[in-house]
């Protein structure tokens, strides 16, 4: 369980930190990937492969 103090009542900085632990912690994806259900091997594989494409056109783009 993700946990925040709220200091001096700022809401939105307990807010912003929130959400980075849980994305930090990768909790909202495996949530997501459970919701899915069963996948085939080869259609996990194909997924794993977008994902890497995206990700390394992303770091490429950033880079210059």
């Amino acid at each position: 369980m993700t946990k925040v103090i709220v200091q001096n009542g700022n809401v939105d900085g307990a807010l912003r930190a929130f959400k980075q632990k849980n994305l930090k912690s990768g909790l909202l994806k495996e949530v997501r990937e459970r919701q899915e259900g069963y996948l085939k091997p080869g259609v996990k594989r194909r997924n794993a492969k977008k994902e890497a494409i995206k990700n390394s056109r992303r770091r490429q783009r950033e880079h210059y």
